[in-house]
C-alpha cells in the first residue's frame, strides 16, 4: 500500500486501489479499541441523470435515499442491523445530495463486521413486496420533513436560489416521485453507482491496512463491474431565482435561512482552496467574533441560534447563514452592507491571522473524532483532494483572497432569503 505520513498532524494514511477499481484508505490509530469503517459511493440524490452500458436514464427523485433504506434487506430474511448487534457493533447509513455512506463502529470482531458491511452494500435484493412496504415508510418520512420548520426553511431556500439544479428537490424525493420507484429502477441505479470503482472504503482504527484490502478483495472479487456515468444537464447563472420566499408554520418566532449563490467549485486543489477561502470569508462576515455578529446580537436582531458557513455540493455552492429573528429582512440588509464594507476595506491583518489560526485549530481538533475524520477523508476523496493536506492550504491563503471572494459574492442579485413566520404573522404566506 502507498503510505504517507503527515508529521504536523502525526497522521498516516495508507491507500490502495484494488483490481476491481475500489479505492481503500486506512488511517491507523494504534492503541485505540474503537474501529470505524465507511463504505461510500460517489452517488447522491442529485444524480438522477446517467448513462449505463450505452443507454441514457433518468431516475425518479429520491432513488439514492430509497436505495440506502433497501440495502439493509438481504436474501433469506436476514436482518443486517441484528447481525451487527450480535457482533457488538453499531451500524447506520446516510444519503446526502452527492454521497451515500454505510458505516459501522466496533471494538471487537472487526473482520466479521467489515465482511458484513461489504457483503450487504454489494448485494442488491429488492422484491416487489418489500419495495412497496418501504414506500409507505419513506412517504411518512417525507411528510414529517414537510412539517419540520428547519427542513422546510432550507428546502424553500434552495428552491428560491436555484432554477434548474436538482438540489431544488429534497433528498427524500416527493410523495409523487417515490411512487415511480420500482425494483427495476433500484437494481439499475445500484448497478450504475455501487460499482467498486465508484466507491471508497475508509477505515480508522488499530487495524492492519493489508488485512482491510485482503478482506475487501475476498468479499467483492477482483473483476471490475459496469459503472454509470453521471450526466449534469443543469445550467445555472449566478442570480437567485427568487429574492425571497416565506411560509407560515407553528414556530414561536420567525426562522430564516439566507444564502448567496456561488460558482460550482469543481474538483482538485484549486476547488478546495476556494472552499477554505469561503469558510474564512463566512467567519469574517458573520462568525461569532465578527463585528456584524456582535452588533446584530446587541440590537436583538439575532440570538445564539445564528450561525453560518459555506456549503458545496456537486454542481453548486452557497454561502449561507440561519437563525431566529424578529426581522430577517433587517439581518439581510445588514449582511449586504457589511459585505460591501469588507470588500472595500478588507479584513485587518491581525484579525485575519487570528481567524486562520482558529480555523486550522478546529480542523486539527476534529481529527480526534473517528467519525469526523472518516467523513472528511471520504468527502474530500471524491473532490480529488488529500484531506490531510489542509494545513498547507490554509497557511497559504491571503487576506486579499477573502476580500475578493466577498466582493464577488455578497451582492443582492445573488441573495435569497427564506423565512418561516409564526402562523399569526402576516409576513408569511402559506404555501
Amino acid at each position: 500500500m502507498n503510505q504517507i505520513y503527515y508529521p504536523e498532524l502525526d497522521e498516516t494514511i495508507c491507500r490502495e486501489t484494488l483490481g476491481n477499481g475500489l479505492q481503500v484508505a486506512v488511517i491507523p490509530r494504534k492503541g485505540f479499541t474503537k474501529k470505524l469503517a465507511y463504505f461510500v459511493t460517489d452517488y447522491g440524490s442529485i444524480h438522477t441523470d446517467f448513462q449505463l452500458e450505452g443507454q441514457t436514464f433518468r431516475a425518479p427523485a429520491g432513488v439514492a435515499h430509497y436505495l440506502e433504506h433497501k440495502m439493509f434487506d438481504m436474501p433469506g430474511s436476514r436482518d443486517v442491523s441484528e447481525e451487527f448487534a450480535a457482533l457488538g457493533a453499531s451500524t447506520n447509513a446516510f444519503t446526502s445530495y452527492d454521497m451515500t455512506a454505510y458505516y459501522f463502529s466496533c471494538t471487537d470482531h472487526f473482520e466479521a463486521c467489515l465482511r458484513l458491511l461489504l457483503e450487504f452494500v454489494s448485494t442488491p435484493y429488492f422484491t416487489e413486496e418489500s419495495v412497496e412496504k418501504e414506500r409507505g415508510i419513506i412517504d411518512q418520512e417525507i411528510g414529517m420533513n414537510e412539517d419540520a420548520p428547519d427542513s422546510r426553511v432550507f428546502e424553500n431556500l434552495v428552491q428560491s436560489l436555484y432554477r434548474e439544479h436538482p438540489v431544488r428537490v429534497p433528498i427524500l424525493g416527493t410523495s409523487t416521485t417515490i411512487r415511480e420507484i420500482t425494483p427495476e429502477v433500484l437494481n439499475r441505479c445500484h448497478r450504475a453507482f455501487y460499482s467498486p470503482e465508484n466507491m471508497l472504503l475508509c477505515v480508522v482504527g488499530d487495524v492492519e491496512p493489508e488485512d482491510v484490502c485482503r478482506i475487501a478483495d475476498e468479499v467483492l472479487g477482483s473483476i471490475p463491474g459496469p459503472a454509470g456515468e453521471k450526466l449534469r444537464p443543469w445550467q445555472e447563472d449566478m442570480t437567485a431565482a427568487e429574492p425571497e420566499i416565506a411560509v407560515s408554520m407553528e414556530v414561536a418566532m420567525p426562522m430564516f435561512n439566507l444564502a448567496f449563490k456561488c460558482e460550482s467549485l469543481g474538483k482538485g486543489e484549486k476547488a478546495i482552496r476556494t472552499e477554505m477561502v469561503a469558510d474564512l470569508a463566512a467567519e469574517a462576515l458573520f462568525g461569532e467574533s465578527s463585528e456584524l455578529y456582535l452588533r446584530l446580537y446587541e440590537q436583538g436582531l439575532i440570538d445564539s441560534s445564528f450561525g453560518g458557513g459555506f456549503e458545496t455540493i456537486d454542481g453548486c455552492a452557497m454561502l449561507l447563514c440561519s437563525g431566529d429573528s424578529q426581522d430577517p429582512r433587517a439581518v439581510r440588509e445588514a449582511i449586504l452592507a457589511q459585505g460591501r464594507v469588507l470588500a472595500e476595506q478588507g479584513v485587518p491583518e491581525e484579525t485575519f491571522q487570528r481567524m486562520k489560526r482558529s480555523a486550522l485549530g478546529r480542523r486539527i481538533r476534529s481529527l480526534d473524532s473517528f467519525d469526523a475524520t472518516c467523513f472528511r477523508v471520504c468527502a474530500y476523496h471524491f473532490s480529488d483532494f488529500d484531506y490531510f493536506r489542509f494545513p498547507e492550504v490554509y497557511r497559504s491563503i491571503t487576506a486579499g483572497e477573502i476580500r475578493d471572494f466577498l466582493d464577488r459574492v455578497i451582492r443582492p442579485e445573488r441573495c435569497s432569503l427564506s423565512v418561516v413566520y409564526p402562523l399569526e404573522n402576516e409576513g408569511g404566506n402559506e404555501s
